[in-house]
């Protein structure tokens, strides 16, 4: 086991999850993810945990779904072992990212809304997801096997608390903000952020971040209008999409488009109400991943970019008892804003061209 396999661990168990003696963590295993587990059980042993394992592949689930007759129960096992869960570990690989390409869209839907209970249930713990490079990523990437390990332990091994000191600027501009509008060459969007509060993603629970690695500020934005173009291409529901183009009235998707993959999107935006309303806004902010590699783990977090989810709304942005947008999907689009872009709170610009208005270089006009 390399050695960056183990500080892999250590971050992920430590600095991301916290967890401490006595904990019940779940650890969730995809295909390819084994030196990974293997390091976190090391660490969860360490620590006095209890583990349980769950075995996590795109090709069981194929089968499983594609021989169903779609009339989905809620597993009541399952849902029973995340409420007795402090924390749940997600380790992600895999062998084919494009292994569920063929299961159809109803299937899906049905599926989605039969486990939204589980996965509810899930995210009331202390959950983080992260990756283990594999092979398949790295095809996925474009990318050899060894530069790909070389991007992930990149992204994952770095100075989270010093981070966390920069994006915490932009988390206390949104929070003081009532209105955000973003402008690129095909986009024209207006949100309310009025009320939400931004969340910090340094890559830990405390932080209420649930990815590693992270890098991101992200809200949940309502009452959305007008259109936006998605230039960053990925893979969905093991579906190619590209060039989404959405248009929002009265904060829902009334209109949809993509060049690629629209029939993916489609399935999407019906699988229920609150699938063609907005969940989640994020801003990405690490540097350190400077290029989309078709993993939604890593692109959203990529510096230039700004993301939206269609979907769940995170508890984290809201109020205390108020209720966000509620759907059994959140399916993250990404946009580049590193050319011929700006990021308005309130009129006043505080991104241009992918560089905030604190940064050197910031052009505040927009005549540079």
């Amino acid at each position: 086991m390399g050695e960056r396999v183990r500080e892999h661990a250590e971050v992920l168990v430590g600095w991301s999850a916290r967890i401490e003696q006595g904990d019940h963590v779940v650890v969730r295993v995809a295909e390819g993810a084994h030196d990974l587990a293997v390091a976190v059980a090391e660490q969860l042993g360490e620590r006095g945990a209890t583990i349980a394992t769950a075995y996590a592949a795109d090709e069981v689930s194929r089968a499983y779904l594609r021989g169903h007759d779609g009339d989905f129960e809620t597993p009541e096992h399952e849902l029973a072992l995340y409420e007795h869960a402090d924390a749940v570990l997600s380790l992600g690989g895999g062998r084919n990212t494009f292994a569920t390409a063929d299961v159809d869209g109803d299937t899906r839907q049905a599926s989605a809304r039969a486990v939204d209970p589980v996965r509810e249930a899930r995210l009331a713990t202390d959950w983080v997801s992260t990756v283990h490079p594999t092979r398949s990523l790295a095809q996925q990437a474009g990318m050899s096997y060894e530069a790909y390990q070389d991007f992930v332990y990149d992204a994952v091994l770095r100075d989270w608390g010093a981070l966390a000191g920069e994006m915490q600027q932009l988390k206390e501009t949104l929070d003081a903000g009532s209105e955000l509008r973003l402008v690129t060459e095909r986009t024209d969007l207006t949100m309310s952020i009025e009320g939400r509060t931004a969340v910090n993603s340094a890559a830990s629970v405390a932080y209420d971040s649930h990815n590693l690695p992270s890098g991101e500020v992200f809200t949940a934005p309502y009452a959305t209008e007008g259109t936006v173009h998605f230039d960053v291409p990925m893979t969905i529901s093991g579906s190619r999409v590209r060039d989404v183009i959405l248009r929002f009235e009265d904060g829902r998707v009334v209109d949809h488009a993509a060049d690629v993959g629209e029939e993916t999107l489609t399935d999407i935006l019906d699988t229920d109400e609150g699938a063609r309303r907005l969940g989640e806004l994020g801003i990405g902010m690490n540097r350190g991943i400077d290029r989309a590699t078709d993993n939604i783990l890593f692109d959203e977090k990529m510096g230039d970019t700004v993301h939206l989810a269609v979907g769940r709304a995170y508890d984290a942005c809201l109020p205390e008892g108020e209720s966000g947008n509620d759907s059994a999907v959140h399916v993250d689009l990404i946009t580049d804003v590193s050319d011929d872009s700006r990021l308005e709170i309130d009129g006043d610009v505080i991104q241009r061209n992918g560089r905030f208005r604190w940064e050197e270089g910031f052009d505040a006009d927009g005549s540079a």
